[in-house]
């Protein structure tokens, strides 16, 4: 618990992590979770919020968890929006441990321009919040030597790499972290859900980075992008992750708000269960 505690201290809001949300859990699972942190498994570590980007372990084991459950042993992971690859790296070394527990591979990618951010396009990409040059990559060679062999980089704008990775994905995608900033941006990355249903779990879990902030709001930046998909599209939607907060111990954690599902309604999976249900209804005496 104590390494897990100074680790986190480097993030951002870690104050609030640690005097809001975890001092206003009950006590005892706050003492229990200093056994789980010496003696605990790498599975219930995620389950008591003691793994370093809590919605990257969570997600990951989620997927992984999904994926075995439909005899699938390898899947890809994309983050939209690297930066100077903290998070990238960090979901390799989750990735890693995941695999360990539940056998299942990871292929991981990130996408980013190596630029910061474009200049905002209008009001909706939060110009209040986001300039261009934001989040630029400072040493793209250094990260590029730190990436285990399962992981690798998309440079470029949004728009022209996905169409190429589209063509060259080798396992389902089973999570997805978004952290664009920008309206405009996470409309390109959303693009990713017009390949074929078989590029992807049934359900994609997803992890929202800016949908907290006090002017993210339905009307602008990743919350309209949500939005719009799903008025788009009759067969992928995305939605909140439903009552998460009640299956997790800890409960007042921020990220919990931010995982999604992209549930892909024409996934053979889906569709499959429904004629073997009708089959069922058809053949009963």
């Amino acid at each position: 618990m104590f390494r897990y505690l100074l680790r986190s201290i480097r993030e951002p809001d870690t104050l609030r992590n640690i005097f809001v949300e975890r001092l206003s859990e009950p006590l005892h699972l706050n003492l229990i979770s200093g056994f789980v942190a010496l003696l605990g498994s790498y599975r219930t570590k995620i389950d008591f919020d003691l793994i370093e980007r809590r919605y990257h372990a969570f997600g990951l084991l989620r997927a992984a968890d999904i994926a075995r459950e439909i005899n699938v042993d390898r899947l890809t992971v994309l983050e939209f929006g690297v930066a100077n690859g903290s998070g990238l790296l960090n979901l390799c070394e989750v990735g890693r441990r995941i695999t360990e527990i539940t056998g299942v591979k990871f292929n991981i990618v990130g996408f980013d321009t190596g630029l910061g951010l474009p200049s905002p396009k209008d009001f909706r990409d939060h110009p209040e919040y986001y300039s261009q040059g934001d989040f630029p990559l400072q040493d793209k060679d250094l990260l590029l030597r730190k990436l285990p062999e399962n992981a690798r980089i998309n440079f470029g704008n949004l728009e022209d790499t996905i169409k190429g990775f589209l063509n060259d994905v080798r396992a389902p995608i089973g999570f997805i972290s978004v952290d664009l900033d920008y309206y405009s941006s996470t409309v390109d990355a959303l693009t990713i859900f017009d390949g074929p249903s078989d590029l992807f779990l049934p359900m994609v879990v997803m992890y929202f980075d800016d949908v907290k902030r006090e002017l993210h709001n339905p009307y602008c930046g990743e919350l309209l992008a949500i939005e719009e998909f799903n008025n788009g599209h009759d067969f992928r939607k995305i939605t909140k992750f439903n009552f998460l907060e009640k299956r997790r111990i800890f409960r007042n954690a921020e990220w919990i708000e931010q995982m999604y599902f992209c549930h892909i309604f024409d996934h053979a999976i889906r569709t499959n269960a429904l004629k073997a249900k009708r089959g069922e209804i058809l053949t009963r005496p």
